[in-house]
């Protein structure tokens, strides 16, 4: 097991890909604190980790709020002691076109995104210098940090900031022996996403511009993450790695490709 007895905190573990990951770092013998918003579906995500003989507890908090986050943090360290591992997964979105965009779209999707992933970076970042012995910063970021969607507008915005995020706090803690990374993952098996692979126009439009040919599943890029968060990946300081099926290197739909020839 790899992160027998270490602590790993996991925001966003509600559902989708911060529950599987969550789930993977429990079967892996890590101590996890399942954190998101709803009450009803963290205790189910550890009644689930219970069940498989792992061991968390569910701690309620909005990221984009410090008092929130500074209690999270408190309640892990009164809990399990330490602090070993933070993955910064919890994430929001917003689609409009740009003239209809609110300064409360904005700022919501910035404090969660972006906002959250420093308070809860700092917060336990804090607790590891403390222990003195390291740890592992895994945020998730999105293809869409690279790539760009006229109605998606902050979330593109405070993806790439979280990019930027990674590079900047990958300096300021790595002489504490505190590795942050990120993961930016492409099209994922999500509830969102299982809507749109069951629209076949749809299905067929994503995968002309996906050229591994399929979506990733949720524990598929929990696995990328673990990798991320384990001393395999000790060499890496403040990369942003692409876990997106090829979605950010493809110019143009392969059709397309096909059809003129087309090479720039």
């Amino acid at each position: 097991m790899r992160f027998k007895d270490k602590v790993a905190i996991v925001t966003g573990a509600t559902k989708g890909i911060g529950e599987a990951t969550a789930k993977a770092f429990a079967r892996e013998g890590a101590k996890v604190v399942a954190c998101g918003r709803s009450t009803e579906l963290g205790e189910k995500v550890v009644s689930d980790i219970k069940a498989e003989g792992g061991d968390a507890i569910f701690v309620r908090c909005d990221v984009a709020k410090k008092a929130d986050v500074d209690a999270m943090v408190q309640t892990t360290v009164d809990h399990y002691g330490r602090i070993d591992i933070v993955v910064n997964n919890a994430g929001v979105n917003h689609s409009a076109e740009f003239f209809d965009i609110t300064e409360e779209d904005w700022d919501w999707v910035m404090s969660v995104d972006l906002k959250g992933t420093f308070l809860v970076s700092q917060a336990a970042a804090r607790v590891m210098v403390k222990q003195g012995d390291g740890g592992y910063i895994v945020n998730v970021s999105s293809v869409m940090a690279r790539l760009a969607l006229a109605d998606q507008i902050p979330y593109c915005a405070a993806k790439g900031g979280v990019n930027q995020l990674t590079t900047a706090m990958s300096l300021a803690l790595i002489g504490d022996g505190i590795r942050v990374n990120c993961v930016a993952p492409g099209p994922v098996l999500t509830d969102l996403m299982q809507r749109v692979v069951h629209n076949q126009e749809k299905h067929d439009k994503l995968m002309e511009r996906l050229p591994i040919g399929y979506v990733a599943s949720c524990d598929e890029m929990a696995r990328t993450i673990l990798f991320m968060a384990s001393d395999d990946a000790s060499y890496f300081v403040g990369q942003t790695i692409y876990a997106d099926g090829g979605r950010s290197i493809q110019a143009f739909p392969r059709a397309m490709e096909k059809a003129t020839g087309v090479a720039g």
